[in-house]
């Protein structure tokens, strides 16, 4: 009997047992489950981190619940990573989070407190070379175009002002002293036809030449049939020297044809329009005395009409006399008129520093007037298979013009080039620098440009350290200055050396 009690007590020990172990057994697999999944979890999660507040480490993007910024990605893959990153990841230098260009050789604190951020040799491009993954690329708004070959031209666009034809005004002036005895045309402004009679002459002298002119043409046909020749040669030379005066005071030749058949001497002289115009001048008033060379009218010809356009110095070279212009009106709109490129000066106004181009329009119906200001478009010769670029796409900083060339991957690289004039479209002829078929960055290069900037500094700053390291040249005082920083804040506050980080590796 009591054997069987021990058996029976026996039995349910070895069966709690057998359970016990069971539930240990599957409980650690169900936990080495879990830290496998929670390791692969880990492992294909991105984590952010605050600027500000380095302790704040999320999952996925979004901002800091402390302070509201926007977080930044890790580039390593847990927050353990950030002490004790990967063997196959290699820490170039530490460097403050606010500061980019406050690094140092180990970790700690920055001057304002903060903890260091580790940079790798992954993270960092070679030379100016900027590498941004995709997602900041398409937050930052980066916009590309392709560098283009074609035909590069511009149009000159200027202010003109309207005035006469200086080739087609005539002056109609006295040669012979008198009195103005009747006034045909008798107001400025007024149309005239070319022989149209504009006033009557009284002149002592003309009526006195005319009389000797009758005299000498009545003694040469009376000693026509002398048989001294030299008397017939005195008529015919007194004869002529008084017709040639009558011709030099411009007398016509109607005139004088009607003196020679009438016989009957003229008061006064006709003064005729030389051309069709419009009197833009008048100083002839009726029973006015007039001097030999005075001037009577000023008559201009507006079947054609001058342009002046004001143009700046380096619009000049694309300018060629017989190109086309272009002229609108400001009380036409809509109405085009054509021309051509007469002439370019060739001096510059000092005061306005611009350089005068005159233009020549025709004006068939006077609808041009002289004294208006009006807009003229000059058309340029077109520069063939020219490089050209948008101009959104040039940095420029006085000395030099940039732009970026996106390599592919997320990798851009700052070019500098050599731009010339800038066409209406907003283009930029390209006279070096870049290729035709590259791609290059339109629109955030100013971001990239600060970027490119960064990495060159610091790769400078890191070069001098490592040949001050090596004794082939002298540290940077900014440098010494920052490494003796560095130190003493070391020994006094909570840096870590280098030594103690690998230490700590052992000791692990």
């Amino acid at each position: 009997m009591f054997r069987r009690i021990k058996m029976r007590i026996a039995t349910k020990v070895i069966l709690v047992i057998l359970s016990i172990s069971l539930a240990l057994f599957i409980s650690s697999c169900g936990t080495a489950n879990s830290e496998d999944s929670h390791t692969n979890k880990d492992a294909n999660v991105e984590l952010y981190t605050c600027g500000m507040h380095p302790d704040v480490i999320l999952e996925g993007p979004g901002q800091c619940p402390l302070c509201g910024m926007n977080l930044t990605r890790l580039n390593v893959g847990g927050p353990s990573a950030i002490v004790k990153p990967s063997g196959a990841r290699k820490i170039l230098y530490w460097q403050a989070p606010m500061n980019p260009e406050e690094i140092y050789d180990a970790p700690g604190k920055s001057n304002m407190g903060m903890d260091l951020v580790p940079v790798y040799d992954d993270q960092v491009s070679t030379g100016s070379q900027v590498s941004i993954d995709p997602g900041t690329i398409q937050n930052m708004g980066v916009r590309t175009a392709l560098v283009q070959k074609r035909d590069f031209s511009r149009d000159i666009r200027a202010l003109g002002k309207i005035d006469y034809n200086e080739e087609n005004i005539y002056e109609v002036s006295s040669k012979i002293s008198g009195w103005i005895e009747k006034l045909n045309v008798d107001y400025t402004g007024k149309p005239v036809r070319k022989g149209q009679a504009l006033l009557e002459l009284y002149s002592p002298d003309l009526v006195t030449t005319q009389q000797e002119y009758l005299l000498a043409l009545k003694n040469k046909e009376l000693i026509s049939e002398s048989s001294f020749a030299s008397i017939r040669e005195g008529a015919e030379s007194l004869l002529a020297s008084t017709r040639q005066r009558l011709e030099y005071w411009d007398i016509p030749e109607s005139e004088i044809k009607r003196l020679e058949e009438e016989g009957v001497v003229s008061k006064t002289i006709t003064f005729e329009s030389p051309a069709n115009g419009v009197v833009i001048h008048k100083n002839a008033v009726e029973g006015k005395h007039v001097k030999a060379g005075m001037s009577l009218y000023r008559i201009a010809d507006l079947s054609t009409v001058w342009v002046f356009a004001s143009l700046y110095d380096s619009e000049v070279p694309w300018v060629q006399v017989g190109q086309t212009a272009e002229m609108e009106l400001s009380y036409a709109p809509g109405k085009v008129l054509k021309g051509r490129v007469a002439y370019i000066y060739p001096y510059l106004n000092e005061k306005a520093r611009d350089v005068k181009v005159r233009l020549e329009f025709p004006n068939p119906n006077l609808m041009l007037k002289p004294g208006m200001y009006t807009n003229v478009r000059i058309n340029t010769s077109a520069i063939p298979n020219a490089i050209v670029i948008p101009a959104e796409a040039v940095i420029r900083s006085g000395e030099r013009n940039l732009t970026f060339v996106a390599l592919g991957d997320g990798r851009f690289e700052p070019r500098q080039i050599r731009i010339g004039e800038e066409g209406d479209n907003g283009e930029v002829l390209v006279l070096a620098g870049l290729q035709e078929g590259e791609e290059i960055v339109i629109s955030a290069q100013f971001l990239l440009d600060s970027e490119s900037r960064l990495q060159e500094a610091i790769q400078k700053m890191l070069k001098e350290k490592e040949l001050a390291r090596s004794g082939q040249a002298p540290a940077n005082p900014e440098m010494e200055s920052m490494d003796m920083e560095s130190t003493s804040s070391d020994a006094g506050q909570s840096k870590p050396s280098t030594e103690a980080m690998e230490h700590d590796h052992t000791s692990m």
